[in-house]
């Protein structure tokens, strides 16, 4: 399958699961059966039966070190892992990708041992790691993408590289080489991306014009039909969800279509909180915070705020639990109620020099 096949021919992934799991079962297992397994356990996340797809993963996994040989282990537990950041804690996943990247580079593979590398990046910034290790980590991952001559993943590690910067302070710029800028300009999957990473700075620094000029152009694209579940499926969900109810508030012209969006994103965090409690609990309760205060429910408001910031306190996201704060301090500055409003402001400074911002 590889992950070029992915990209290319998302439409295709399905039938050559199903083919090499038919073959699996009609002949035996080969080096190739993980690979049917995991992307069909992907698969079935993606239709979304997460807790079948999780069970077909770690039925990949199990495989690996029977069918003789582990030539597509970086795939494989590529793959198997984003299905398993549905279901357990996404902290305690990062390290799956370490093996992933030692297993590739074990057999060779360039290409899956970035891939992995891309993906740990980006898993642990999603886990609130400490900013300033992330920023060690994200240096490292656009050293190996240049070495291996690995360009899309190069941009979009540098993507990450940028809010990394931005949040620490130092706000570096990508250098991006004559074919990374042809491949934002021709690629639209990585152009998405780059707007998606754009906006969500944006709204985190509160620059409302750069948020919607970015978040508008995000929209605009259009989006791969991946046949797989990927963690940054619940993570763009999340924070476009965020971006949607903010703009709702402001426009009233397009209120409607911002709050749907909203209100989409919303819906699918709590379907995936029910996978996942420790992972998603806490972006769900923000986004039901957040459209409540977007329909002048003020109790609901601030009930749900109080949820969103004790769950990501109790699962460990720093990150979150001082945008709860930041975000339930603006809900307190629109009532008025100046006390609240400076308490959770101050608590949310605390937390985000806690991560490292």
């Amino acid at each position: 399958l590889e992950t070029g096949m992915t990209q290319i021919m998302p439409k295709s992934v399905p039938y050559v699961t199903f083919k090499i799991i038919e073959l699996s079962l009609t002949h035996g297992m080969s080096p190739a059966s993980p690979i049917g397994f995991a992307y069909y356990g992907s698969y079935l996340a993606k239709q979304g039966n997460i807790n079948e797809g999780y069970h077909y993963v770690k039925l990949a996994l199990s495989l690996l070190d029977k069918v003789g040989s582990r030539e597509n282990a970086g795939e494989v537990i590529f793959v198997c892992t984003q299905v398993k950041s549905y279901v357990e804690p996404l902290q305690a996943t990062l390290e799956y990708h370490h093996e992933g990247y030692a297993a590739a580079m074990a057999s060779g593979d360039s290409s899956l041992a970035v891939v992995n590398m891309f993906a740990l990046d980006a898993s642990s910034y999603f886990a609130g790691t400490n900013l300033q290790r992330m920023e060690g980590l994200c240096d490292n991952t656009v050293e190996l993408c240049e070495q291996r001559q690995q360009s899309i993943f190069m941009v979009q590690a540098q993507q990450v590289q940028r809010t990394v910067s931005k949040l620490i302070g130092k706000g570096e710029e990508p250098q991006y080489s004559s074919e990374g800028r042809d491949i934002l300009a021709s690629n639209s999957s990585v152009l998405r991306s780059y707007h998606y990473q754009t906006a969500y700075v944006s709204f985190i620094f509160r620059s409302y014009d750069d948020t919607i000029e970015n978040i508008e152009k995000y929209f605009d694209l259009q989006q791969t039909t991946w046949g797989n579940l990927f963690l940054a499926h619940a993570i763009h969900a999340f924070h476009t969800g965020l971006i949607s109810f903010w703009v709702a508030r402001k426009s009233k012209e397009l209120r409607q279509q911002w709050y749907d969006r909203g209100n989409q994103s919303k819906l699918a965090l709590r379907r995936w909180a029910e996978s996942s409690q420790w992972t998603f609990e806490n972006k769900w309760y923000l986004l039901e915070a957040e459209e409540s205060f977007c329909n002048n429910d003020v109790e609901a408001a601030k009930a749900y705020y109080e949820k969103a910031i004790a769950s990501a306190k109790l699962h460990k996201f720093v990150h979150e639990e001082a945008l709860a704060h930041e975000l339930a301090a603006y809900f307190y500055l629109e009532l008025g109620a100046r006390e609240q409003t400076l308490q959770h402001f101050m608590l949310a400074h605390e937390k985000y020099l806690e991560w490292g911002a």
